[in-house]
């Protein structure tokens, strides 16, 4: 969310998987007035520091929606309105004869800490600027408005809580540490999961390396139903620390998501579980009772995690990691089902182009295909619409194909159904006149299936 002008909350449909409220345990995105975005976990009763933003009692935050803009007056909060947006109406004033030097803003630094300390308010100091500003009044409008706006973010003790999407939370990793993520950029991110189909009710198999972004993406369009197995290469379950800022309830996760690593998903292992019966026969205490049967509880997890893979008929396999990935879809290619979606991201172009070399000739692999996204920011604002400066390198590359099977004897539905409509006509009772005949005859010949181009040769000479 913007905190300058023309910021306004957006209405998003409410999640199956998320609070509509800020509850204490959540962690939020705080994006102050100087652009940054900090991570904070709210804690109950706790003081939240947002340096020299000013500091919060934590409580103000329950039971508040996301997307609020909040002014901070000794350690309470205040909800701002949006500010609306403003038709600059420029001058023929220019800026060729300004000199920003040292003596055109009078008022000191120290003078300007010393209106803070007397609890000025960050409007009135701004305003104390401007009237002092010696070339002020020479600024063209737009400048005006942009030295307003260098003033607030300096001086404004206000911040905003940003709405969990998440597109939201995938820029504020790849802004924070866009290695962590692997170069999967909001746009990217979105077109895999469109690439893939995700779908609430929906059964797919994920690999991802990427700090759980294409594991939260999932989750979140999956809406706490459906199903999805992921693949690592730990014993214990993965941590995906993306997960943490989309604070999504335990109970739309926990029958959703479940985790394999390489060993356990391989039919021919036979896994180690450690037995779930006393040594004696007899449970010693209370807390010996406990713990196996917290043991015997996820021996009986992974089992019908295995079976449920091994089952097959997953609509879709995305794939975001540092390995191989034709290695990774060999093996995962039998649990898929027909018409399946195959989505693979790399930071590279060579190991997408090199994948779709080897999938190009196989039969059981439909369309494969390399795709790079370009994204360019625009900043919108009456009369000041215009691309950003700077914009991003790459998102990354995304290789999509389509998993059917190889069956010569298979036929399409299409030609199923022309030779039910032939073979309906051919014993249709004739009626009528000759024309009706030379008709019905004719349709059924338009209607069956072609002879080979061969026998027509053969038949024609």
């Amino acid at each position: 969310m913007d905190v300058g002008e023309g910021s306004s909350r957006v209405q998003h449909a409410p999640s199956n998987t998320r609070e509509d409220t800020i509850q204490v345990g959540h962690t939020l995105l705080i994006k102050v007035p100087s652009g940054d975005i900090r991570s904070i976990k709210l804690e109950k009763d706790s003081t939240v520091n947002l340096g020299k933003f000013g500091s919060f009692y934590g409580n103000e935050l329950v039971g508040q929606p996301f997307g609020l803009t909040y002014e901070i007056i000794d350690k309470k909060l205040k909800v701002l309105p949006p500010r609306p947006m403003q038709e600059v109406e420029d001058t023929e004033a220019t800026n060729e004869l300004i000199n920003d030097g040292q003596f055109v803003q009078p008022l000191t630094v120290d003078e300007i800490e010393a209106l803070k300390k007397a609890g000025l308010h960050a409007s009135e100091i701004i305003k104390k600027q401007i009237e002092q500003h010696a070339n002020y009044s020479l600024k063209t409008e737009y400048s005006k408005e942009k030295y307003k706006k260098r003033k607030e973010m300096k001086y404004s003790k206000s911040f905003s809580v940003i709405e969990p999407t998440m597109h939201n939370v995938c820029e504020y990793w790849f802004n924070k540490d866009q290695n962590r993520l692997r170069d999967i950029r909001p746009d990217t991110l979105a077109q895999m999961m469109s690439l893939a189909n995700i779908r609430p009710g929906g059964r797919y198999l994920a690999v991802d390396d990427a700090s759980g972004v294409v594991v939260s993406a999932i989750l979140d369009r999956l809406g706490g139903q459906g199903r999805l197995l992921t693949i690592c290469d730990i014993e214990s379950p993965p941590a995906y620390p993306v997960m943490v800022q989309m604070n999504f309830r335990k109970e739309a996760v926990a029958p959703v998501l479940s985790s394999l690593n390489w060993a356990t998903a391989d039919e021919e292992y036979t896994p180690i579980i450690a037995s779930t019966e006393p040594p004696a026969g007899k449970f010693k205490s209370d807390g010996q009772r406990a713990r196996l049967n917290k043991r015997k509880i996820a021996s009986d997890a992974l089992m019908q995690t295995r079976e449920d893979l091994f089952a097959g008929e997953f609509e879709g396999l995305i794939i975001a990691t540092e390995y191989d990935p034709y290695s990774i879809i060999d093996k995962l290619y039998p649990y898929l089902a027909g018409s399946a979606s195959i989505v693979v991201h790399s930071p590279h172009v060579q190991v997408v182009a090199n994948l779709q070399n080897q999938l190009r000739d196989l039969p059981g692999y439909l369309g494969p295909s390399v795709t790079e996204g370009w994204l360019r920011q625009y900043q919108v604002l009456p009369g000041r619409t215009h691309p950003m400066m700077n914009a991003s390198g790459s998102g990354g590359f995304i290789f999509h194909v389509i998993k059917i099977y190889d069956d010569p004897t298979a036929s399409s539905a299409m030609a199923h159904r022309h030779r039910k409509k032939a073979k309906q006509s051919s014993e249709a009772p004739s009626t009528g006149t000759n024309d009706t005949k030379e008709d019905s005859v004719t349709l059924a010949t338009s209607e069956s299936t072609p002879a080979p181009a061969q026998d027509v040769e053969m038949r024609t000479s």
